[in-house]
């Protein structure tokens, strides 16, 4: 199925300020490192997209000095082209944008289950709720900018869809094989003790021994699984072969349908597996992926439009390395 790109990524991801454990920044408070027209983008803001931006990509481990820089240059080219895109969409009248802004300070609110623990999370983030609220309004501004300048003019005919379908067919839209398959997961630092991997172990090898016995799978994998799959019964819908660990991958795809797996050792720890189902190789046809298809190619008019303006935007700017 193919795979639909962010509209701008750079701009939005870079004003998608994070707030959550975990977000912390470090630095001088508010010290400038760039100004844009005028505007100045604080080191807390950088931080905060080089961290948005490592995420993104799933880089997880401390990077070598010189792959920091790029990092951090690239990422405060997202943080300028979000401001130069913020002021021309500040030409623009949003009349309910106050009320737009708080339902979704609501939403963001409501993903904590208390107010301490979100108060907890703004101080982990270095940020107040001011500053969150700012960086709501920010995106929900460029969105509309983006929206109405650019996304509203793109079009895409069926020849052209039908077009970008013929090309890709063998690449996006074969599917081989696929498995359906639940797991439970008792995971384990890999840097562990081989006293604690010992453990681990044992526990995998004794929940193993009670659903081979007949204990529900979902059950168990509900009340024991590590991993974040077993709140819904261990269910890790369908993939295909290359898209979990090879260990994993091994192991599943030589089950037979309800079938159970011995214990599974990979990075992440010991797994159980259980297979659900197997899925026969596949095409999916024009009609079924045409909306998808015109979606993508919209976005991607969108993405080269946006692209272009910001060029022509770049060049009248003043932007300053402070």
């Amino acid at each position: 199925m193919l795979a639909l790109k962010n509209l701008i990524p750079a701009a939005v991801a870079a004003l998608s300020l994070c707030v959550l454990p975990g977000c912390s920044e470090k630095g001088p408070s508010g010290a400038p490192v760039a100004k844009v027209n005028g505007t100045t983008i604080t080191k807390p803001e950088l931080d905060r997209a080089v961290k948005t931006l490592l995420a993104q990509n799933r880089v997880n481990q401390t990077l070598p000095p010189e792959q920091l820089k790029k990092a951090t240059d690239a990422a405060l080219e997202q943080l300028t082209s979000a401001e130069l895109l913020y002021q021309e969409g500040k030409k623009l009248e949003i009349k309910n944008l106050d009320q737009l802004v708080d339902q979704q300070y609501q939403k963001n609110r409501a993903a904590f289950p208390t107010k301490e623990e979100y108060e907890k999370a703004l101080k982990a983030a270095g940020m107040t709720e001011a500053e969150v609220r700012e960086s709501m309004r920010k995106e929900i501004v460029v969105n509309h900018f983006v929206d109405k300048q650019f996304s509203a003019k793109a079009t895409c005919s069926d020849a052209e869809a039908r077009k970008f379908y013929d090309d890709n067919k063998a690449k996006l839209f074969q599917k081989g094989e696929r498995i359906k398959a639940s797991h439970i997961l008792v995971s384990v630092d890999q840097k562990g003790s081989a006293e604690e991997k010992k453990k681990a172990r044992e526990k995998a090898e004794a929940l193993l021994k009670r659903v081979r016995g007949g204990e529900d799978f979902a059950a168990v994998a509900k009340a024991e699984s590590t991993c974040p799959s077993r709140t819904k019964g261990g269910e890790l819908g369908i993939f295909g072969k290359g898209q979990m660990t090879p260990p994993f991958e091994k192991a599943a795809f030589a089950l037979k349908n309800g079938e159970i797996s011995k214990v599974v050792e990979t990075e992440f720890g010991y797994h159980i597996i259980k297979l659900q189902e197997r899925i026969a190789p596949s095409t999916d046809s024009f009609e079924d992926v045409k909306f998808q298809i015109v979606q993508y190619l919209k976005m991607e008019q969108t993405r080269k439009a946006v692209a272009a303006f910001l060029t022509e935007l770049r060049h009248k700017a003043k932007i300053e390395k402070v």
